[in-house]
């Protein structure tokens, strides 16, 4: 678990995916974890946040991401510039 706190909400790239949890959307519930561990974490105010360098495919993040009870994690596909999820 992550001890620190972003005060903003944080973008990662996955593979040609930009993956950002909407902070006051995120409820804790943890299924992002569950499903894909490498690429997502709690902090300390038990809100997902996606993870640096992490190492689950594209595939794994998106199935994260479709996972989450409340759709916080928004994901963009950078080749198109388009809106992956939630659609």
């Amino acid at each position: 678990m992550d001890n620190q706190t972003p005060a903003t909400d944080k973008e990662v790239m996955v593979g040609k995916y930009k993956v950002k949890v909407v902070r006051n959307m995120c409820i804790g519930a943890a299924t992002c974890v569950a499903v894909a561990a490498a690429n997502f974490q709690l902090d300390s105010e038990n809100k997902a946040v996606p993870a640096e360098g992490g190492a689950d495919l594209e595939a794994a993040v998106l199935l994260a991401a479709q996972s989450c009870p409340t759709k916080a994690i928004v994901i963009i596909d950078t080749t198109t510039g388009k809106q992956v999820w939630p659609d």
